[in-house]
């Protein structure tokens, strides 16, 4: 896509969203009802997520059309209409994700592997074959996560043949004012990218979402801490395990983020030769997805460790009184703060190009997301403690800088092979430092080792009992 296109294309899901604002309104007490065992819940939540699901998808289409007409967009009215599945599938994604945060987390890694296969490969099919770059675009997102659901479905397969309990989705809607105050309050901060496009133009935005779709990956190192919100809900996680898997994550965010900067030129280069000229865009983006990692990881800690739904029964007044009520209502101190400086950043000062509003509207946002940290940090501090080993991290920060070092004084790629053998080399290169001088990196390897023994042995086990079992029927007959 031209610079223009891709700004158009980012545009599309700047709608879509507001038509997901319920999509979390049941996963979020799912996660909650399933760690701590409650029987029925995945039958109930599923079918109740599918109704909200089919609902928002049939208000989408009449808004979408209205809304393309409005801001002179009906060429793409296909691409808009087709969308509307993917809002479905997102709502259907959501709720498996959410049963299996707290039952099999691993398997939500294995969907996100088996979506982004089939994505590239329908993209690629449709976009190659019929040249047509939205349309490819557009059917990768849907069928690959339609797919993924199809993947979820099978994983959960034995949970359908429990008794649907309704009695817990009424509770479900009792929290969901609270749910979706946080939701409205999380869009309210992503209109900032609305202004963005409007005001600062359509490659602005391109370049805000082309910078994303590599600050996304570091972004990933938080699904290393999958499973503490739902092991702090079963009371069945120490203060020392999350403090490990704070440490882990770190392991992780700091390397990824190092070579997204470093090498933020060639992968811009990579994805479109025009882009290359936004990688302050990138640089700015990188820190401030660090920024909001750790704020997850906190937040997620200190709504583990709520338990007045733990019986099964939410409560208004509790829940109101509650911390996670309190995390609920950050979104709407970080729009307050965004939206009117955006607002006159974008309208108010001399901006002398795309790159630099893009710039302005990243550092307004790190700065809101870090002054809330911040803030939230000391409210919550006697709440909730997190085991911060600064001698990991340190070593962690040490090993970054001599990649980074060695990333910068190599020639700028500009090829795919050659940019991605590139980071390849210097996350290896951060790794072997890393081994050498940090104990629990080595150990990390080390667990790794076994489980991958472990999973090998369980599976030629299956397989031989299966073969076993097939040799035995063959000698009946």
């Amino acid at each position: 896509m031209t610079v223009s296109q891709y700004g158009i294309w980012t545009n599309i899901f700047d709608y879509t969203v507001y038509f997901m604002l319920f999509s979390n309104v049941l996963p979020f007490w799912v996660t909650r009802f399933t760690a701590r065992g409650k029987t029925g819940t995945v039958k109930t939540s599923v079918s109740a997520q599918l109704t909200i699901g089919v609902v928002s998808t049939i208000i989408y289409v009449p808004a979408i059309i209205l809304i393309s007409n409005a801001i002179g967009t009906t060429a793409y009215l296909l691409i808009y209409l087709i969308a509307g599945f993917y809002i479905l599938n997102f709502y259907l994604a959501t709720i498996f994700e959410s049963i299996l945060q707290a039952t099999r987390p691993q398997a939500v890694g294995y969907g996100f592997m088996i979506q982004e296969i089939v994505k590239v490969i329908v993209a690629l099919v449709v976009i190659l074959g019929l040249r047509q770059i939205f349309l490819g675009a557009i059917l990768g997102l849907v069928v690959s996560c339609f797919v993924q659901i199809l993947f979820y479905v099978y994983l959960l397969r034995n949970y359908f043949k429990e008794k649907a309990n309704w009695s817990y989705f009424r509770e479900w809607i009792k929290g969901s004012p609270a749910i979706a105050f946080n939701t409205i309050g999380t869009q309210m901060l992503s209109f900032v990218l609305i202004l963005l496009f409007l005001y600062g133009g359509s490659a602005a935005r391109a370049y805000y979402q082309a910078a994303l779709s590599f600050t996304t990956v570091v972004g990933y190192s938080s699904s290393l801490a999958f499973a503490v919100y739902p092991k702090l809900l079963a009371n069945s996680c120490s203060a020392k395990d999350v403090g490990q898997s704070f440490r882990t994550v770190l392991m992780l965010a700091i390397p990824l983020a190092t070579i997204s900067m470093v090498m933020s030129i060639s992968f811009l280069t990579v994805l479109n030769v025009s882009y290359n000229v936004a990688w302050p865009v990138l640089v700015a983006l990188t820190i401030d997805t660090l920024i909001v990692l750790i704020l997850t990881f906190y937040n997620s800690c200190v709504m583990g460790v709520e338990s007045f739904d733990a019986e099964g029964k939410i409560s208004i007044r509790k829940l109101v009184r509650s911390k996670i009520f309190k995390v609920f209502a950050l979104p709407y101190i970080q729009a307050a703060i965004a939206l009117p400086l955006t607002y006159v950043v974008l309208t108010r000062m001399p901006v002398a190009d795309p790159v630099q509003a893009t710039v302005n509207v990243v550092a307004i946002l790190i700065g809101v997301h870090l002054s809330t940290f911040i803030g939230l940090y000391f409210f919550m501090r006697h709440s909730i403690k997190i085991q911060v080993v600064w001698k990991s991290i340190s070593k962690y920060v040490l090993s970054a800088l001599l990649m980074g070092i060695l990333l910068f004084l190599l020639p700028t790629t500009s090829t795919l092979f050659t940019t991605v053998a590139k980071a390849i080399g210097g996350f290896a290169l951060y790794i072997g430092v890393l081994l050498i001088i940090d104990t629990q990196a080595r150990e990390l390897v080390r667990l790794i080792w076994i489980e991958i023994k472990d999973t090998l042995q369980v599976l030629t086990s299956k397989n031989n009992n299966s073969q076993d079992k097939n040799d035995s029927v063959k000698s009946e007959n």
